[in-house]
Parts: structure tokens; sequence; C-alpha cells
């Protein structure tokens, strides 16, 4: 078959957005909650407390993300729920009223649009929560709800609260705040194919799907997809999985995953030893061992030959999210780590996502400190937001870095060096990991021309001709990276 993805996604550029925490709006509304106990906006999170972030305020802060050059959007939970991170979600057709209830979303949709950002959501479609009506009414009548088979209980009585008794039904990961629905149920199954459908009707543009993997009736992501696009074929659906996704990446299912398979080795090769055990040990990647360059040339080699190139093209990549710390307190407040670090994903096949705050700077360790309020704008880091700006820019103006075939030119020692094609555009792209500086001496076979215009950082560059094949001399100095284009 002939795989199909979305072709916004191939040149689009995400923010990860958790709205408890981006922006509050400045806004006096109606519907704002007056006497409020919410957490200080710059204190430290805490895992229940809520800092209230809302739509409006994201609406207030759109210019920013469009001088930042995003053009799309992916929201965590937005759905009425009782936790600061929504994943526990009462009611799929509400937005939670915190954040503006629906018609603040509406408004933030069509303003969205209207700058040509694209907005994806979080489903998450394997666990409701124990306030979602559906379980309530379980709680209520035990064996003699209606509902009874819409989630997998066990034995009688349920215990929804008591952690001193048994919980008596399956919760995510056993935990009894999040009951896990019976997709075996074709009532389920139908429940959340609806929900899909009403949230693409209203307007947006794609889901990321909460641990999709845990849900095994057979063919129901095959029948989500094509309901989902029966609205809207260039709907992105993108799902949590952190690790080797063909079975959901045969273009029956999935655009294209959460790429933590990039995520990885990028990191164990850009912060190497500097890289705190503590903050990553624990998680479903390893940015670990440190990596030379050879190793991490081998791993995205394999990463790309993995997949179909259409669905590389649409793959969600990324340095963090909320599910992980923040890149900058994984690699010990080391800043060349994440800037080399960005300039690999910005570079890279597939949409780059950028976690908000991380492109000013924004520390955090694991949850809930990697979910801190949005810094105050004297708290950042300017040169951080700089070449954030300037990657982006430089990604958005040359087709080659977003759709140009990936081809490793030399991985030796600390020195890594690729090439991105499309037709006559060709551009080249070097790292220097090192704390020394390096030289590199390669053959380039395979160009037309002979890329020495630095669009990025700085290195010496020089070409000579052996015979027919063109020799490219690189110097680059130390934790530094640059990206060369043709002169013409």
């Amino acid at each position: 078959m002939q795989i199909q993805t979305p072709d916004w996604v191939k040149h689009a550029v995400f923010y990860q957005i958790f709205p408890d925490r981006f922006a509050r709006s400045q806004q006096p509304r109606k519907w704002l909650l007056k006497n409020a106990s919410w957490e200080d906006w710059n204190d430290m999170p805490t895992l229940q407390g809520y800092k209230g972030g809302d739509l409006w305020g994201v609406m207030e802060q759109l210019d920013y993300l469009q001088d930042l050059a995003i053009n799309a959007i992916y929201f965590t939970p937005i759905f009425q729920s009782a936790s600061n991170h929504r994943y526990h979600t009462h009611d799929y057709y509400q937005v939670d009223p915190m954040l503006g209830g629906n018609p603040a979303f509406k408004e933030l949709l069509d303003a969205c649009h209207q700058r040509e950002i694209k907005v994806v959501l979080d489903g998450v479609f394997n666990h409701s929560s124990r306030g979602f009506f559906f379980f309530h009414d379980v709680l209520e009548n035990g064996p003699h709800s209606p509902w009874v088979n819409w989630f997998k209980i066990h034995d009688w009585p349920v215990s929804a609260y008591n952690g001193e008794f048994p919980a008596n039904y399956e919760g995510w990961d056993g935990n009894r705040a999040l009951p896990v629905f019976n997709h075996d149920n074709p009532e389920v199954r139908e429940y959340i194919m609806e929900i899909a459908e009403y949230w693409i009707k209203f307007g947006i543009d794609g889901w990321r799907l909460d641990v999709p993997f845990e849900i095994k009736t057979p063919g129901f992501w095959q029948e989500f997809r094509d309901r989902v696009k029966a609205i809207n074929p260039e709907a992105y659906i993108v799902g949590e999985v952190w690790g080797d996704s063909r079975e959901w990446l045969d273009g029956t299912q999935f655009d294209g995953v959460m790429n933590y398979l990039f995520t990885a080795p990028t990191i164990a090769f850009t912060a190497g030893d500097r890289v705190d055990i503590e903050q990553v040990q624990d998680r479903s990647y390893h940015p670990y061992p440190p990596l030379f360059a050879k190793e991490y040339g081998e791993k995205i080699q394999e990463l790309l030959q993995l997949y179909p190139w259409e669905i590389q093209l649409t793959q969600l990549n990324l340095l963090a999210s909320h599910d992980t710390a923040r890149l900058i307190s994984i690699a010990g407040g080391d800043k060349p780590s994440v800037e080399l670090a960005t300039l690999l994903l910005l570079t890279f096949p597939g949409a780059p996502s950028i976690y908000y705050g991380d492109e000013v700077g924004l520390p955090g360790r694991l949850d809930p400190d990697s979910r801190r309020g949005f810094p105050m704008e004297t708290h950042w880091e300017r040169e951080v937001l700089d070449y954030h700006k300037k990657l982006i820019a430089l990604r958005q103006s040359h087709p080659a870095l977003r759709t140009g075939t990936y081809q490793v030119l030399y991985a030796e020692g600390t020195v890594y060096v690729f090439a991105r094609i499309l037709g006559a555009e060709e551009l080249i792209v070097a790292v220097n990991t090192g704390t020394e500086p390096a030289s590199a001496s390669l053959p380039v076979d395979g160009l037309q021309s002979q890329p020495n215009k630095m669009l990025y950082g700085n290195a010496e560059v020089s070409w000579t001709s052996e015979g027919e094949s063109p020799q490219l001399a690189l110097n680059l100095t130390p934790r530094s990276g640059c990206i060369l284009a043709s002169a013409s």
C-alpha cells in the first residue's frame, strides 16, 4: 500500500504547551475564579497544585510564538479534569472551565488558524478518571450500574479512594485514579471514535495519543485512523510510543510517534558524560552511556532505516517533554550540550517539537519540577532564545532541512558531519562535541556544489579537489556546530 501522511507536518515546527503552566490571562474574564488558591507562578510546582494558566493566556502569547516561527502547537490535555496535567479526564466533550471552557478554545483555535498555526490535542483514550460520569455511576450503583462493562471490574466492592482495600478494578499502571476502559466493548469503542470525530469536526488538526500501545483490541487504531481521516485527510495522528514503533507505523494507524529513538542518542552524543543519571535512569528512554560520533551515526542510520521515508518526515522529534526532565537539567546545566542538541533537532527529518520554556533556558528536573511556570522575561536566557530563532528560521527557509535526504558524511571521534539534499539545494551540518578543537578532512561524493557559505555557527572551511573527488576540510572549535550552504 502507498503510505500517506499529512504534508503540513513535514514543514511544521511544534511547540508543546502544558496549559496550566504556560500563560495566565492578563485580561479580566467573567469566568475566572476570583479567589482561587493558585500556587505562586514562580514557585517550584507541586504534584497537585494549580498555577492557573489558561487558553486566553495562550492566545495573548500568539505574537510571541509567531515571532519564534512556530507553526504548530501540541497541547497536553485540555479537557475537564481534577488534576493540573489533566490526564485524569472527567468529560471528553468539555474543555476544562479553568482553562476557559469550549468558548475560549474555539476563539484560540480560530486565532491560531488565522495565523496558519495548527493545533493538535492530547487524546487520553486508554483510561478515564474516577470522576468520569460513567465510572462514577459504577461507584454509586456497583454491579447494578449500566456502565459496568465499560471498565475492567474484577470484583466487588470497588474501592476508588481507600487504599486500605483492593481497588478491584484495573487502573492504569496500578493507579486507582485512572480506571482503564474495556476497549473490547463495542460501546466503549464507538464512544471514543465519536469523541475523536467531534473534535476534528470542531476544527483541531490532529491527535496526540496517550499510551496507545496499551490498547490491544484488534483493529482499534485502524478504525480510529479511518474515521478521523474521513473527516480531515490531513489530520495528524501521532502516538506516544517510546521505542521501536513499526507495529503502529505501517501506514494504517499512526502518522508518527514521539521520536524518543532520536532523543536518547542525541542527548548521549551532545551531553555525553555530563548526563545526570538520576534524571533519566528510570525513564523509558536511555540517553546514556555517552556516544562518540561513529556510534551516534550508526544509531541515526538505524533509525532512518526503521520506517518508510514518508513516516520519517512526520515523526515528532523532541529533546524533552512533560514526561522527562528538561535537557538543561539532564545535561547538568551545560549550555553547549543544549545548543548542539537543538542544532541536530532542527536539522533532522521530521517535525521538531520545542517543549515550552526550553527556548528561553528554563531548567527543570523530573516531574513536577519539569512543569514549571513559563518564566518572566527578565529571567530568559537571551542567547538560548536567539539560537532557537535562528535555527527555526533556517529550517523554515531551507526546504532541504525539512524534506531533503539525510546523508552521513563523516563520523569519527567527536565530529559528526551530514548533508541534507533536496534537488539543487545542498546543506552540510557539522558538530564537534569534544572539549578540544577538532579537524576533519573528508571526500564528498554525490554533491553537485561545494557548500561554503556559513548559515549558522563558525568553522574554518576549505575545499580542494583530489582527482575527481572534492575534499572538504573542517576545523571546528570545541563544543560547536555549523551549517553550510552553497553561496549561490
